[in-house]
């Protein structure tokens, strides 16, 4: 069998671009991954305008990528955040393939703003194929770490 025997109806990658294929769909999900769940942190992190990212959120909600838990804030009206799914952990490799690739070949010239290491062998993390029962790194165990881009940047801020 051939990949080009699959009918555009039937394939995979058309309907998972059918729910992921908006830009801010994915960089929410990657900040939602990386411990963003309120609202005004998602705007104050992304500076996207409060109506794409309320129509985003739901879309995502209704999705099962993102689940909506209220809280309050002592003497607050109740807000809710957003936090991911198995279904957007499931993700995680495709985000970090997409930044490796974005890093390889779109990237700053001088390196990566971020590296993922796994904490427990204290090596780098790659996307890959591999067969299925090959051992593979939970996200709960990969550090982010400033790359020398970021630290270039972070060095250059005025005080």
């Amino acid at each position: 069998m051939e990949w080009t025997s699959v009918d555009l109806d039937n394939c995979p990658i058309v309907r998972a671009l059918d729910v992921l294929g908006n830009r801010w769909t994915l960089i929410v999900l990657r900040e939602s991954l990386n411990g963003v769940h309120r609202f005004e942190d998602f705007l104050h992190h992304l500076g996207v305008s409060p109506s794409v990212l309320s129509k985003r959120l739901r879309e995502m909600v209704d999705q099962g990528l993102l689940v909506r838990e209220p809280y309050r804030e002592p003497g607050g009206r109740e807000r809710h955040e957003y936090h991911p799914t198995q279904k957007a952990w499931e993700l995680y490799p495709v985000l970090v393939g997409l930044m490796q690739w974005g890093d390889r070949y779109l990237g700053d010239p001088t390196g990566p703003p971020v590296r993922l290491i796994d904490s427990v062998s204290g090596q780098p993390v790659m996307a890959a194929v591999v067969p299925s029962d090959a051992a593979v790194c939970s996200p709960a165990d990969i550090r982010v770490e400033p790359g020398e881009s970021l630290k270039l940047r972070e060095a250059d801020r005025p005080d």
